[in-house]
């Protein structure tokens, strides 16, 4: 981390952004782990730019290499080497200090299994992130409140994440996923714990927050998932083998 305090750190990165630069930008992105003698190459020789306001699906099959591409793109985790570009900032060789503000300031995380807090009610799963960014509790609340509403649930408030479906639950994630105007709406299998019908919902979530100029981007395994989005990246053994419109992915597959 930078010799200074937190705050600063921030606003250092802050000053970095660029609006005019694409938000992501990826250059020759490896990602190799070692298992005895082998050198496994998880991501090899990535290049990859998604611009501003875009609604991208990165598909592929288990074990193509997709799941540590999101990791990166998601700071979760740091290329062995090559460069990484979070709106114009180089995250690729940061701290994991710093790697941690940029999660909590520029990301919106949606998972498979929602990572609610079963402790916690809804209002406070959504206010955690704000909570983590320093945001005082007035306006913690406020937001929390607003995003619940978008995804309409703002009268249950109050509830605990058991007594809601899976389909629910899903949408609380996406309305902490919104609370802090992240730069990125990053969903890994958003859709994957639902059934067809729920699946459709989220999906029209996600779709409407791309309508409202929110860049969204999916990991996905399922070909009829990545099709909704309107670019498709396709991973296979760590090498992006296809990138075009989703109606020309739905054309070859």
């Amino acid at each position: 981390m930078f010799g200074f305090g937190k705050d600063k750190t921030i606003e250092s990165i802050k000053k970095k952004i660029d609006p005019n630069l694409p938000l992501i930008e990826m250059k020759h992105i490896y990602k190799i782990y070692i298992t005895g003698s082998e050198q496994v190459y998880a991501n090899d020789d990535v290049n990859l730019t998604i611009n501003r306001g875009e609604f991208v699906a990165i598909v592929g099959k288990s074990g193509s290499g997709k799941s540590t591409l999101m990791n990166i793109i998601g700071a979760l985790d740091k290329p062995t080497s090559g460069d990484y570009y979070l709106g114009g900032v180089n995250t690729a060789h940061m701290s994991d200090d710093e790697l941690a503000i940029i999660r909590n300031q520029m990301i919106g995380f949606i998972f498979q299994q929602y990572n609610l807090l079963s402790k916690l009610n809804l209002l406070e799963n959504v206010e955690l992130p704000l909570l983590y960014a320093g945001v005082k509790s007035s306006e913690r609340e406020k937001l929390a409140l607003e995003n619940l509403e978008k995804v309409g649930l703002r009268e249950k408030y109050k509830n605990k994440p058991s007594q809601l479906s899976g389909g629910q639950q899903q949408r609380v994630s996406i309305a902490r996923a919104l609370a802090g105007h992240p730069s990125l709406i990053l969903a890994d299998e958003p859709t994957g714990a639902l059934d067809s019908r729920t699946s459709r919902e989220v999906l029209n979530f996600l779709k409407q927050l791309h309508e409202e100029g929110n860049t969204v981007v999916i990991i996905t395994h399922d070909n009829s998932i990545a099709v909704e989005a309107k670019r498709v990246v396709r991973i296979k053994d760590g090498k992006i083998n296809f990138d075009g419109t989703s109606e020309e992915y739905a054309s070859i597959i």
